[in-house]
């Protein structure tokens, strides 16, 4: 969410696929869900049309396709489904080339949800929070990665690994950074997000941080994730 909406403040035509049942990204950017007639549940088991589906946010540029708690159910019906793991591509390819980032938030669980969302995606960028534990989840979503593009999707490909929640006082903050520095020498962003408290409180407000306090430093350092996520577009172009 945040992401995305640096990208559009800087410019860039952004789409959000809210694909956790949680919709967090949704409330975050203030979108009332009880007023949604469609969302990603429809997207996905009922063939809505993307069109009728995604909604316009605050921010000029930035662009969503909600997630309700209708979507809580979507991992067991997917299992008997057709096209079980195509269904988020087939779904979004129609209107991709419109914009130029289309995100889809995964749930934090390695089921179907996620397993479309990877077959739907040419890259895959993680983040990591600070702490041991997001370490051992990491190892399991690169074997899950291997698999979607062994099996479904040649081209997914990890481009980018982002450190969260990041406080460079403690030394296990400074010991996981290291960690993955060795796992994923080529694919670290140099930008980590710092633990900062406007982050927290702006969801609370429907706002990213970057709407809710562009100062702060967590806003700035969202600026700096989405500069360094276009140095390589912007060489390439």
């Amino acid at each position: 969410m945040n992401l995305g909406a640096a990208l559009a403040v800087l410019g860039k035509r952004v789409l959000l696929v809210d694909a956790d049942p949680q919709g967090n990204a949704t409330t975050g950017l203030g979108i009332d869900k009880t007023q949604l007639r469609r969302d990603v549940y429809d997207l996905l088991l009922q063939e809505a049309a993307i069109d009728d589906v995604i909604v316009p946010t605050e921010l000029e540029g930035l662009w969503l396709v909600p997630a309700t708690i209708n979507l809580a159910g979507a991992e067991i019906e997917l299992v008997s489904a057709m096209s079980r793991e195509t269904r988020m591509r087939n779904a979004v390819l129609p209107v991709a080339s419109r914009y130029d980032f289309v995100f889809i938030d995964c749930p934090p669980s390695l089921g179907l949800l996620t397993i479309n969302a990877l077959t739907a995606a040419e890259e895959c960028i993680i983040p990591v929070q600070a702490e041991y534990y997001a370490l051992e989840g990491l190892s399991q979503l690169t074997n899950v990665v291997r698999r979607v593009r062994e099996a479904l999707n040649p081209a997914l490909h990890v481009s980018g690994v982002v450190v969260t929640m990041f406080d460079g006082r403690t030394r296990l903050a400074t010991e996981v950074l290291e960690e993955l520095v060795k796992f994923f020498p080529e694919q670290m962003f140099k930008t980590q997000i710092p633990r900062n408290v406007r982050i927290s409180e702006a969801p609370s407000y429907g706002k990213p941080v970057i709407v809710f306090d562009v100062k702060s430093r967590g806003a700035q350092a969202y600026l700096a994730l989405a500069r360094e996520l276009l140095e390589p577009v912007e060489v390439h172009a």
